[in-house]
C-alpha cells in the first residue's frame, strides 16, 4: 500500500532580501535535499489564505489538511481548544490568549520573552483565580499560548493577532466592535494580577520580558469537521509541538504522535520528528510533519535564524526521512510545502501563494530545479488552491 508523506516548514516562503543580494532565505540556504525534491519532482505555487481570510497557520494548515477554510474555517482558538481537551458548550466562545509584554503602553513581545510552560501555568492560573467566573474561564497551554472562554456574543469583535502589532500602542490596537469593551477590560484587569506576581519579579530579575498582560484573540465556535479518513479514504497521523496543529488534527479523526524533545521553538528535535514520522507509517496512511522554527525566525524579523532553521529543517527532517525510506524502500511519496509566507521585513504572516514540490514513485519530474519562491513558478501548477494539494499528493 502507498504511504504518504506531508513536510511543512511553518512560514518558510518569504521576500527577496538585499542583505541577501536579492535572495529570498529559501535561495540562500543550504538546502540540498529539498531541492532535490523539487528538481524530481513535481512543482508549483498553492495559494494556502484564500481571499479575505485571514493569514495565519490555523487557515493555512486547515487548507494542507484538504479543507476549504471558506467552509470549515472558525477560528483559531477553538482549534487549539481541541488539542487542550477544552470544550465550548452552547453560546460560548474560544479565544486564543497570548501572554504578552508591555512596557509604557507599547505591546514589545508578543510572546512575553517565550516564557516557558511552567512559568506561564502560574501565570495563568492566576488569572484565573482572579478574573474567572462562571461563564469566563482561563486554560494554560504550552508557553505564551492560552486560551479564554467566554459567554457572550463575542464572535464580531475585531481583535487583532499580537503578532501582527508588536511595537504600537495598545490604545491604537486594542479590540473593537461588538463585546469589545469587556475584552479590553480583561486586558487592562490582568495588569494588576501579572504585574508583581513572582515569576514575574523572578524574569525582571534575569533581565526577561515579563508576561504582563493578556491579550485575547483568534475566537470563534467549536468547528464541525468531516474526517480526514472520510474524505480522503486514507488515514493519517500528526506530528507537531504546537497546539494549534494538534487541535486541528484532533478536529480531523488524526493520530496525534507525541515526540520527545519536540519544542516548537528553534531548539526543537528535529531528526526525531523525522524518526516519528515515519514510524508512524507502519499504522498510518499518510504523516503530516510540522515544524513550526522557521516561522518563528520570521517573526523575529532575523534572516539569520531562519535560514538556519531552514538548514536544519532539510538535513535533519527532509534528510533523515529520506535515508529512512531508501533503507526501507516501498512506496512513499514526498511532498513538502510552507503553510504561508512569514517575511522577516514585516513580521507577521502574508497570503501570498507558496511554492510546493511533490516527489516519489510514478512522479514525472517537471521544469522547477530547486525548492523556492521563485523556482515554483516554473512548476507545473500554478496558484492551485491549497485544500487541493492533499488530493493532488495522492492522486497523481
Amino acid at each position: 500500500m502507498a504511504k504518504y508523506l506531508f513536510l511543512v516548514p511553518d512560514g518558510a516562503a518569504d521576500f527577496p532580501l538585499d542583505e541577501l543580494g536579492g535572495k529570498t532565505v529559501l535561495e540562500a540556504a543550504r538546502i540540498p535535499k529539498m531541492d532535490m525534491l523539487a528538481e524530481r519532482g513535481v512543482c508549483g505555487t498553492a495559494t494556502t489564505v484564500p481571499l479575505g481570510m485571514p493569514a495565519g497557520s490555523d487557515v493555512a494548515n486547515l487548507s494542507l489538511l484538504g479543507y476549504d477554510p471558506r467552509v470549515y474555517y472558525t477560528g483559531r482558538g477553538p482549534l487549539e481548544a481541541a488539542s487542550l481537551g477544552v470544550t465550548a458548550g452552547p453560546g460560548e466562545i474560544i479565544f486564543r490568549c497570548n501572554l504578552i509584554t508591555v512596557r509604557d503602553d507599547i505591546l514589545v513581545d508578543y510572546s512575553a520573552g517565550h516564557v516557558t510552560t511552567g512559568e506561564a501555568r502560574e501565570l495563568m492560573l492566576a488569572v484565573e483565580r482572579a478574573l474567572g467566573r462562571p461563564g469566563l474561564h482561563f486554560y494554560p497551554g504550552m508557553s505564551y499560548r492560552h486560551l479564554m472562554v467566554i459567554d457572550g456574543d463575542y464572535g464580531q469583535a475585531a481583535c487583532r493577532p499580537p503578532h501582527d502589532v508588536v511595537g504600537q500602542s495598545l490604545r491604537e490596537v486594542r479590540p473593537t466592535g461588538p463585546g469589545s469593551q469587556e475584552i479590553v477590560g480583561l486586558i487592562q484587569a490582568s495588569e494588576a494580577v501579572l504585574r508583581d506576581h513572582p515569576v514575574n519579579q523572578q524574569r525582571l530579575a534575569e533581565g526577561k520580558n515579563p508576561a504582563n498582560r493578556i491579550w485575547p484573540w483568534g475566537q470563534g465556535p467549536m468547528p464541525d469537521l468531516p474526517g480526514f479518513e472520510d474524505i480522503h479514504g486514507k488515514s493519517g497521523a500528526m506530528i507537531t509541538a504546537v497546539d494549534l496543529l494538534k487541535g486541528l488534527g484532533i478536529c480531523a479523526g488524526l493520530t496525534i504522535v507525541t515526540v520527545p524533545g519536540a519544542t516548537g521553538y528553534f531548539d526543537t528535535d528535529y531528526a526525531a520528528k523525522a524518526r516519528y514520522a515515519l514510524e508512524s507509517l507502519n499504522f498510518a496512511d499518510m504523516a503530516f510533519v510540522h515544524v513550526e522554527a522557521p516561522d518563528e525566525a520570521g517573526h523575529l524579523g532575523d534572516a539569520a535564524v531562519k535560514i538556519e532553521a531552514l538548514e536544519n529543517f532539510d538535513n535533519l527532517v527532509v534528510g533523515t526521512i529520506l535515508e529512512g525510506l531508501e533503507n526501507a524502500g516501498g512506496d512513499c511519496r514526498v511532498l513538502v510545502a510552507p503553510d504561508h509566507f512569514t517575511p522577516v521585513v514585516l513580521k507577521t504572516h502574508v497570503p501570498d501563494p507558496v511554492p510546493f514540490a511533490i516527489y516519489g514513485p510514478g512522479i514525472e519530474p517537471d521544469a522547477c530545479g530547486a525548492f523556492n519562491e521563485r523556482a515554483a513558478r516554473s512548476g507545473s501548477y500554478r496558484d492551485i488552491d491549497g485544500w487541493r494539494l492533499m488530493e493532488l499528493l495522492f492522486s497523481l
